[in-house]
This record gives structure tokens, C-alpha cells and sequence, in this order.
């Protein structure tokens, strides 16, 4: 199920592939990363000198279907109780990322921990991301490269970026997946 999709923007300063304005990417990741904790997207991503382009979301109970790898064979032992998608594409008018944001949520805390545990060896699995085609884009692989999990309480928000055109330096793509870990859950 499709909860939403959106063309809406902001108004942002260029700046994807290098420092905006003079000010370094770790200065504007902290007053980023406090505007997503507020839920406030497009605020983070303008604060990186990006805007929304676009934006889906889907709702899934499912995670086990929803995975590969050794993530999946962690789901059959420990099912999740729900799983949020989202994906976002940016931009500055030059340069365009992706971001996919997925919050899976546990029976225990604990369960998180030992998800993380699995999660975080590259190359054991994921949980797939939505593909950019909801967008009305061009098909991404998510290489894991640009990752930030965010653990909170019995869920566990899990962020990857990657260029979708032009020059976005790995600096900003760190930036804005450890940025959207922080979004709260739809």
C-alpha cells in the first residue's frame, strides 16, 4: 500500500558536492539531524544545501518477504512486528541523490541489538529498499556504501543514500543517511 508520494520542494542552496555557503558538511549534518528528529525533512535535507524532489512511502508487515541475505534467515528466527518504507530523491539542480529510510520495529529491544549485529556485516543481506521507480526514476542498486542504522527503543531505522546523478560527494551521501536515521517513523 502506497502512503504517499509527493513532487514538493523547498527552496535550498547548491552545495552537493562540496561545502555550501563556506560551511563544512559536519556543521550542517548537526542542525540537519536535529530538524529530522523533529520531523522536519525538508528542513534536514535544506540544511544540506539539497531539497525534496520527490518522496514514497509503503507499510508492510512482512519482513521476511521484504529481505535477503542473512538478514532474511534473521527474520524466519525473529520475525519483526511492522516495517515503514520510504525513499526520497534530492537535490541541489545539479546533483541528485536517493535516500531510503526503513524502520523495522521488534517484540524486545533486544532483538534489535542482535538485528544490528547481522545488519552491519556488509554484504549479509538488507532490507530491500523501495525501488526508485515509485519515483518515476531511473532503477538504483543500494550498495550499503552510504549506511546509517539509528537504534531506538524496539525499532531500528536504517538509512542508505546513493547518487543518482551528477557529482554528490560521499561526504554529503554520509551525511544525509546518517541525517535521515534520525526522521521519525511515519
Amino acid at each position: 500500500m502506497t502512503l504517499g508520494s509527493s513532487g514538493g520542494a523547498t527552496a535550498g542552496s547548491s552545495g552537493a558536492g562540496g561545502s555550501a555557503a563556506g560551511r563544512s558538511v559536519r556543521a550542517r549534518k548537526s542542525e540537519s539531524r536535529e530538524a529530522a528528529r523533529r520531523g522536519d525533512a525538508d528542513e534536514a535535507w535544506r540544511r544540506l544545501g539539497m531539497r525534496r524532489l520527490r518522496q514514497a512511502a509503503r507499510r508492510d508487515l512482512d519482513c521476511l518477504r521484504n529481505s535477503f541475505g542473512e538478514v532474511q534467515r534473521f527474520f524466519a528466527r525473529t520475525p519483526c512486528t511492522s516495517l515503514d518504507r520510504m525513499l526520497f530523491a534530492v537535490g541541489d539542480g545539479q546533483n541528485t541523490a536517493v535516500v531510503s529510510v526503513v524502520w523495522v520495529r521488534f517484540p524486545r529491544r533486544d532483538d534489535v541489538r542482535r538485528f544490528r549485529s547481522v545488519m552491519d556485516v556488509h554484504g549479509s543481506g538488507d532490507v530491500r529498499p523501495l525501488g526508485s521507480g515509485l519515483l518515476g526514476m531511473a532503477e538504483i542498486r543500494f550498495t550499503g556504501r552510504h549506511y546509517h542504522p539509528h537504534p531506538n527503543g524496539d525499532t531500528i531505522t536504517i538509512a542508505e543514500t546513493e547518487r543518482l546523478g551528477g557529482t554528490v560527494d560521499d561526504e554529503v551521501l554520509g551525511a544525509l543517511a546518517e541525517v535521515a536515521s534520525f526522521l521519525p517513523r511515519p
